[in-house]
């Protein structure tokens, strides 16, 4: 049987590329798999040769230890890769496909996946609805940061790219459909953002920044995005974005008003999540400052996209109500200005058709925006250490060194 390799979450701090079981079209045994999930056979399922995989910001919350991730998990879930076995009950996915995973894992037979909620899929997941690859109370399905893994509901979930030739030459940019191109665009389709929007995108990791590309693909006239590294705004700015640095000035309507004239814009993305830090120097974390700030900094009647993660269970938080997903939330804002909050997962299969198609046509420039760097399988601690630092690059991992860099 062929060997397999992975990126294993080993403790905090610490990820380690591991011998991995070879994957099958059965879920087996391991850590996190849910107990209800062991055994399940995924005949619907294929096993890909991982062509591209990348590292997430979301995959770094676990690495922290800000969930209740076990030691030797599997990790990732943005998944490129070409089709190298097909199970008995696929029948449109070929051997020899080159395939984008969407991240959430779906069946296409539930009420929630027939009306486009693959983000909530409800069969997937035993302790509630949603699933994805390689994630703490996600399922169990093992992750694919690795050489190879198997992806059920094939027919279904996978995004064909139609010549793989011209894929791989635009492979950097599509490696990005599986989660942060659609989740970024997502969080400003959810914000409301159309042509002449103010919009102010919360992060410049590659989410926010994937969130700005997509703001203004969808032709908003102004796109302010914060942080408070500068690095990372300088990667906003080099593709077209204003920015507010939040360490060096901590009121964010001032900085908005010096920008458009207005301290308010006319809708707002949250791409930063639970381990949000305050404004200005020397603050701390306050998980509810991006949430208060947008609403803030949103105008009445605005639209708030919130991709940014966040969990019922954080080992790491700074009081006991934050543990379990309790911040400090200034609802009565939000309520006396009529936004709408839309939050939660993305669903990845209502976007990444029409976004691959920006792509091979040239019209989206998500690798650009986002500063995708190539790595090797072995090389990918050190970019979760790197990622973790700071820097402003979005990590491909190409575990059989096939992509030209």
């Amino acid at each position: 049987m062929a060997g397999n390799r992975g990126v294993v979450y080993v403790k905090p701090g610490e990820v380690a590329v591991r011998d991995i079981h070879y994957p099958d079209l059965v879920l087996r045994d391991g850590p996190g798999v849910n107990p209800l999930n062991v055994g399940r056979k995924c005949n619907h399922g294929v096993i890909v040769k991982v062509v591209t995989t990348n590292i997430c910001g979301s995959d770094q919350h676990m690495v922290r230890g800000r969930t209740t991730a076990p030691s030797g998990l599997v990790l990732g879930h943005e998944i490129t890769g070409e089709v190298i076995e097909v199970g008995s009950d696929v029948e449109f996915i070929q051997k020899g496909d080159l395939v984008s995973v969407p991240f959430n894992i779906a069946c296409g037979r539930c009420r929630s996946c027939k009306n486009q909620d693959t983000h909530i899929c409800e069969n997937v997941n035993p302790d509630r609805p949603g699933s994805a690859y390689g994630y703490v109370d996600m399922g169990g399905w093992v992750g694919g940061q690795s050489e190879y893994v198997m992806v059920p509901y094939a027919d279904f979930q996978l995004l064909k790219f139609p010549d793989k030739d011209q894929a791989m030459e635009k492979i950097l940019d599509l490696t990005m459909l599986s989660d942060i191109f659609p989740t970024g665009y997502h969080g400003a389709v959810s914000a409301g953002v159309k042509p002449g929007s103010t919009v102010y995108v919360a992060g410049a990791g590659p989410v926010g920044l994937a969130a700005a590309h997509s703001a203004q693909l969808l032709g908003a006239s102004v796109v302010i995005v914060g942080d408070l590294n500068e690095e990372r705004l300088a990667q906003a700015r080099s593709f077209g974005c204003e920015t507010v640095n939040l360490r060096k000035h901590a009121d964010l309507g001032e900085q908005i008003e010096q920008i458009l004239g207005v301290p308010e814009v006319d809708c707002a993305v949250d791409a930063v999540g639970f381990e949000a830090s305050g404004h200005g120097e020397g603050a701390g974390e306050a998980p509810a400052t991006v949430l208060n700030s947008i609403m803030t900094a949103t105008r009445a009647g605005g639209r708030l996209g919130i991709p940014g993660l966040y969990v019922t269970g954080d080992p790491g938080a700074i009081d006991e109500d934050a543990k379990e997903g309790t911040l400090k939330i200034r609802l009565g804002l939000g309520w006396a200005k009529a936004h709408t909050f839309v939050t939660g997962q993305t669903p990845v299969m209502k976007y990444h058709r029409d976004l691959m198609n920006s792509i091979l046509s040239g019209r989206a420039q998500i690798a650009k925006a986002v500063n995708a760097t190539l790595i090797s399988l072995d090389q990918a601690p050190a970019g979760y250490q790197e990622f973790d630092g700071g820097a402003s690059k979005k990590f491909v991992i190409d575990p059989h060194g096939m992509v030209r860099s």
